[in-house]
This record gives structure tokens, sequence and C-alpha cells, in this order.
């Protein structure tokens, strides 16, 4: 076994690995596969809307229930996560060779097997990564790994399929990208199992009886941490939503997409190492409220920008790529800290389900408080620019700004009274 103190980093490789393909997923998943049915199936925007609201509103919520279930049996463990590779495997090859005959009801059921067989490997990889033994220090390198190589692989799933599309019909591509993946995930979870089988994680007590997730929060700790994670992934989320309609209409630069893009996801990769040094010597929690004061002062100044203004903007891209390695970084290793001081390891997975619940909740209120407001106060992408992209610019950067002050206000008087 591996000293406990001291994390080696074959082993951060091994179980990091699997963040790769569980990455790479995603952007096919909710972006390109929407798109593709609609294109090559003719099937009806607003069917597809609507099925995917439904099919979204199941993911978040099935989430404490795939914990609580995750945690009753939790050794089996590996069985379990195994379950979930599975159905991922088995919902994304359906995604991308539909039937012809119920297209829509093909696109439903594949949907919610990718959805639910991810939602069920990531709660526990998050869950087992949580159980690892170490001290406090290296559960953020545990994190820091894990989102890092996830970042990798959401820029090579950003940039695989374009470069397909380039050179294969529409259908041709995505059989290809899923010939890529279902290898990428098979050789994840073989490395994820080699770690499985080489470390020492802490033991898990009885079960039985175990508390919902929802009774698991029900501590003034977690009500602060998860109000906090919430608001601070609403700030976060909306931006992300509006990112394309900011660049294309208000910076008119839409040809610069691309390398934004790079700059963010591969400053959020190259900042860890910067956030595990001062986490170990100022604590995780002093120094995620660092990071969203400088996200903060990040999107206050992105509300400044003008058309035309793509050197400060790729400026922009770098800092708020850094705070979002520390967003990615540091709360699932408080959250990781908070289990093992308070020795409840047997809800780890309800703890973890309880952060992809609040994560994916926070997209769809981005989503749903951010377009609908922006269509009330009369903007139309693809047709605004100049003083009419004002209403983008307002929800784009200057209400995120607002909104994370507020989960940074939070932050600060739990650090105070602690």
């Amino acid at each position: 076994m591996q000293d406990t103190n001291v994390l080696r980093s074959k082993h951060l490789i091994q179980y990091g690995l699997l963040a790769f393909p569980l990455a790479f997923v995603g952007l096919p998943l909710y972006m390109h596969a929407p798109e593709f049915y609609a294109s090559e199936l003719q099937l009806s925007l607003v069917n597809l809307g609507t099925a995917l609201l439904v099919l979204r509103l199941i993911d978040a919520i099935q989430d404490p229930w795939i914990g609580s279930l995750s945690d009753r049996y939790s050794e089996n463990r590996l069985a379990i996560m195994l379950l979930g590779a599975g159905l991922l495997a088995a919902g994304f090859w359906l995604l991308f060779h539909p039937s012809e005959s119920a297209p829509m009801l093909h696109f439903s059921l594949a949907v919610f097997l990718s959805t639910t067989g991810f939602s069920v490997m990531s709660i526990n990889f998050q869950s087992l990564g949580g159980l690892w033994q170490c001290s406090p220090a290296e559960r953020t390198r545990i994190t820091g790994w894990r989102e890092g190589i996830g970042l990798l692989g959401l820029i090579v799933a950003a940039a695989l399929p374009t470069w397909l599309n380039q050179n294969y019909s529409p259908a041709g591509g995505f059989h290809l990208l899923t010939l890529i993946f279902l290898p990428l995930l098979a050789l994840g979870f073989l490395s994820f199992w080699l770690w499985f089988r080489k470390v020492k994680l802490s033991p898990v007590s009885n079960t039985d009886n175990l508390p919902s997730s929802w009774q698991s929060i029900n501590t003034s700790w977690a009500k602060s941490f998860f109000g906090i994670y919430l608001i601070n992934n609403v700030a976060a989320a909306i931006p992300g939503v509006l990112v394309l309609f900011f660049i294309k209409d208000h910076l008119q630069a839409e040809q610069w997409i691309g390398l934004f893009l790079l700059l963010y996801f591969m400053s959020g990769v190259l900042g860890m190492p910067l956030w595990q040094r001062l986490s170990k010597v100022h604590g995780k929690t002093v120094v995620w409220f660092w990071s969203m004061l400088l996200a903060v002062l990040v999107f206050g100044w992105a509300f400044t920008l003008k058309e035309g203004d793509v050197v400060p903007f790729a400026i922009i891209c770098v800092l708020s790529g850094l705070a979002l390695g520390a967003d990615l970084a540091l709360p699932p290793a408080i959250l990781a800290d908070n289990i093992h001081q308070s020795n409840t390891q047997n809800l780890s997975s309800r703890a973890f389900s309880l952060m992809n619940f609040f994560t994916k909740s926070s997209l769809a209120l981005a989503t749903g408080i951010s377009l609908p407001v922006l269509g009330f106060l009369g903007y139309q992408p693809g047709v605004a620019s100049g003083a009419s992209t004002e209403p983008l610019t307002l929800m784009y950067a200057l209400v995120p700004s607002i909104i994370k002050l507020l989960a940074v206000i939070w932050l600060w008087r739990f650090i105070t009274r602690r």
C-alpha cells in the first residue's frame, strides 16, 4: 500500500484517467446529438427540446436516489460502476445509430441510458476518490488530477466532432466518434480497476437503515456548503450558456471561438497545480474564496468590452479559466475533507450525488433564467449588434458577477464563523 500521507503519481493517473471518457461524452450527448437528429432525421426542435427538458429533469432528480443505492450496496462499488459503464456504452452507441421507424423514442431511450450510466459512474467515481485514504492536503491533488484530465477530455470532445464532420458525412463521423469513445471508456475503466485493487480506501460502516440523501444534508455545514456551491455554479453557468452568443453578436468575433474555448479550458488545466499549492498553505476554503473574487473581477471587466475587443476577451478567457480550475478542484476536496472529519464515509455517495444534483440544477436554472429574460428584453440571436446587444452584455457579464458576489459574501461568513 502507498504512504497514506503522500499519494503516488502513478495511482493518481490510474484513478484520474476515467475522467477523460466521462468528460469526453458530454458534448456529443448534449450539444451534437440534438442537432444531428434535427438535421439528419428532420425531428421537430420543439419535440427535441421538450424531450431534453424532461430527460434533464429526470437526470437531476435521480442522482440522490443513485447515491443512496450506491451507499447501501457499497460493498459492490466496482460492479455498480461496471453496470453504469454498460448503460453509458449502450446508450451512446444507440444515440448515433438511430432507428428510422421511431427516431424520437429511440433518441429519448438512448439519452436516458447514457445519462443514467454517466450518473452511476460519476457519482461512485467521485465518492471513491473521496474515500481514498490520504492527508487533507493530498485531497486537492486527487480532485486536481481528476478534473484536469477531465478538462483534457472536454477539449478533445470539442475539437474531434468538427474534424470528423469536415471529412465524413454526419452519420459516418458520429459512427467513428462512437468507435473512438468505446475503447476510451474501456481503457479508463481498466485503469480505474487497477487503481481500485492497489490503493487503501477508508472503511465504510454498516449501511443498513441509512438516511436518504436529503436527510443527510440536514446539518448547518452541509446547508451552507451546498447553498454556496449552488449559487456559485448558477453564476458560472449563465456565461457558459451565453458565451457563443456574446462572442458572435457582441464581440463580432465568431472566427475566434475555437481559440477562446481553447484558452479557457487549457487555463483551467494549467491552473490546477497553482490552486493545489495555494490550498496547502492557506486552506481550501480560503483559496476557493479568492478564486470567486477573481471571477467577479473578471466578469466585471467583461461588462465593459466592445465590438472587436478580441485581445481583452482572450485575457478574460485565461483568467476565468483559472477560476474554473478552482471551482472544479476545490469544492469536491472540501466535501471529502468534511466526510472524513465527520466520520460519515458511509454517506459519501449521497454527498457526491447531491453535488451532481446541484451542478445539473444550476445549469437548468441558468438556462431557464437567462434565455427567457433575454427574449423578454428584445435580444434576437444572429441579428443583434452594437447597442442592441446591451441586454446580452448585461446578462452575460454583470448578472453573473452580482450572483457570484452573493456566493462570495456567504462563503466569507462561512469562513469567519468557522
